[in-house]
């Protein structure tokens, strides 16, 4: 019986609520003691630690100034010899233009001095003048014109028309100057080469008939140009019919000689 009465107040005291308020003032005192320590120790370290690179010192604030270049260092020695001078040597002067003595124009000639009178050159421009055409030469691949002959029969030429019979042109004008008309009217420059030399001649051969018909044309002697020769003996066949030969001329035929000159 005794045994129980032990063991429901050992469960009571068990069960029974501790008390608060002595751990509580424990802690708060273990608390204190421990604040109390580290404000100690704070203080104590601020008073005796050494200050050191960027510690808070005077002013509390590092100031850094920022440089935009800088300097390199020279390598050549310096120059002892030259004195230094804070005065820039001034630029040398211009030199002054020369003044040319003017003349007077009003001045009183001496007597019996004999004044030269000016000589006033003149520029002779020489006119251009374009080269001589060589009448020789070939142009365009037409071959120079042939060499006239010189010695033609004078007896009886009228223009550019002779005939076998010298006396023909002496005896009949008239019929002479309607060969040569006809001829002009019927051959035409414009056929030739424009490169053709100037002056060249191509010389005709033609029999005309009694009735005036024309036979036998034939180049005599060319003029180098094909177009030439070509244009000239073109004027024949355009005729056709010469006037019929005078009755005074007792021949059937007569043999012509015409040159075309270009």
């Amino acid at each position: 019986m005794e045994g129980l009465l032990e063991g429901d107040e050992r469960l009571e005291r068990e069960l029974a609520p501790e008390g608060v308020v002595a751990p509580a003032m424990g802690s708060l005192a273990l608390h204190g003691a421990l604040l109390a320590a580290v404000a100690l120790y704070i203080l104590v370290g601020g008073l005796f630690r050494p200050k050191l690179f960027g510690g808070p010192g005077s002013g509390g604030v590092l100031q850094v100034q920022l440089a935009s270049s800088l300097p390199l260092p020279n390598d050549q020695p310096v120059n002892q010899n030259v004195l230094a001078t804070q005065t820039p040597s001034k630029a040398p002067a211009p030199p002054a233009p020369k003044t040319t003595q003017a003349v007077e124009q009003k001045a009183i000639p001496i007597l019996g001095k004999k004044v030269q009178p000016k000589k006033v050159t003149q520029t002779r421009t020489q006119a251009h003048q374009p080269p001589p055409m060589r009448q020789d030469v070939a142009r365009m691949g037409e071959r120079a014109g042939s060499v006239m002959q010189q010695s033609m029969p004078e007896k009886g030429v009228s223009g550019p028309t002779s005939f076998e019979n010298g006396d023909f042109g002496a005896m009949f004008p008239g019929y002479v100057t309607a060969v040569n008309n006809l001829m002009s009217q019927n051959w035409y420059r414009s056929e030739v080469n424009g490169a053709t030399p100037k002056g060249s001649r191509v010389y005709l051969a033609f029999t005309i008939n009694r009735d005036g018909s024309v036979t036998g044309e034939r180049i005599a002697q060319s003029s180098g140009s094909s177009t030439l020769d070509y244009s000239c003996l073109q004027a024949v066949e355009r005729v056709q019919n010469f006037p019929p030969l005078p009755g005074g001329y007792n021949q059937s035929t007569l043999r012509v000689s015409y040159y075309c000159e270009y």
